[in-house]
């Protein structure tokens, strides 16, 4: 997997190894700044794909 530390948080990406997906894990102290976090890193995955 690849986790990306941010100031205010951290995004960890992994292949799933029974389906053909990629698990978005982001963790914050506000959950609001999570969810960005995860949307932001979704979006930029489907531009690469």
């Amino acid at each position: 997997g690849l986790k990306i530390d941010f100031a205010k948080g951290w995004v960890h990406l992994r292949k799933s190894n029974t389906e053909p997906i990629i698990r978005v894990y982001a963790e914050s102290e506000e959950e609001e700044k999570a969810n960005e976090f995860a949307i932001n890193m979704i979006n930029e995955i489907k531009e690469l794909i």
